[in-house]
């Protein structure tokens, strides 16, 4: 694995463990060198529990349009317009 999309592609296998070692070695050593993802990874994990241990509360619709604008944003900043890492 040589770019960070690769390892996003993996990230929900190896938060849940169900990654092989061999991918989650990889990922480990890719986040010591990558700030990005290691954020990525954490807010995976916290958005995983939180998930699991609350309950479901519907966005306002304002607030929801603007998240997936900045997501998009954001997405689009890393990774462009075809979704290949910038």
């Amino acid at each position: 694995m040589d770019n960070c999309r690769e390892y996003l592609e993996n990230l929900c296998a190896y938060v849940d463990n169900e990654a092989d070692d061999s991918i989650c070695k990889e990922i480990e050593k890719h986040l010591a060198d990558c700030p990005d993802c290691r954020v990525m990874v954490d807010t995976l994990r916290k958005t995983v529990k939180l998930c699991r241990e609350g309950r479901e509360e519907p966005l306002p619709g304002e607030l929801k349009a603007r998240m997936e604008a900045i997501l998009e944003q954001k997405w689009k900043e890393k990774f462009g317009e075809d979704g290949e890492d910038a």
